[in-house]
């Protein structure tokens, strides 16, 4: 065990280093992203998907910096990554609709100004619609109507239509009388 650590000394030290920078960086953009849900009101559930994007791109990036630092020849990193992104990419080509749903849920987590148990009306040509905000997900919101029922609407088209907010957090009970 000695004889592979004086071996390789450098690149254990600088592989303890990144591992070291990249937790500081995830924890970093961690409570970033727990501060602005916080200061933002949102739901615990937005706030941990916004945890697995967070831990997905350190991982990228962990993997990058340690194929570097073992010394993986860039232009071989270079033909790995792009062979993997390009696969990537015909596969998310096919599913494109996911991909920009989870990116509108990205934006929507940072920049939507209605919050669950908002009441909304959505101003649509084809399907106009009235209703409660229940769930904010990573590819669509849960909205229920004032007839009770459930609709699931896409994010990347709640970020294309005019929205209007109608009550901060609807109650559907307010006003009824206690039996």
């Amino acid at each position: 065990m000695s004889e592979y650590f004086l071996a390789n000394q450098n690149p254990v030290i600088y592989t303890a280093i990144i591992l070291l920078i990249l937790f500081i960086f995830r924890n970093v953009l961690k409570r970033s992203a727990n501060r602005i849900g916080n200061k933002g009101d949102l739901h615990v559930t937005r706030i941990r998907l916004m945890f697995k994007y967070i831990n997905i791109l350190v991982t990228i990036i962990a993997i990058f910096a340690l194929a570097l630092t073992w010394g993986y020849d860039t232009s071989q990193l270079a033909v790995i990554f792009s062979s993997v992104f390009a696969i990537i990419g015909v596969a998310m080509f096919a599913i494109w609709s996911m991909l920009s749903n989870i990116t509108a849920g990205i934006i929507l987590f940072f920049s939507f100004p209605y919050k669950i148990g908002s009441k909304i009306r959505i101003h649509d040509k084809e399907m106009p619609v009235e209703a409660v905000i229940e769930d904010i997900r990573a590819f669509h919101l849960h909205l229920r109507t004032m007839e009770g029922e459930l609709i699931t609407y896409p994010n990347n088209l709640i970020l294309q239509k005019a929205v209007s907010l109608i009550e901060r957090e609807y109650h559907p009970d307010e006003g009824k009388d206690a039996l």
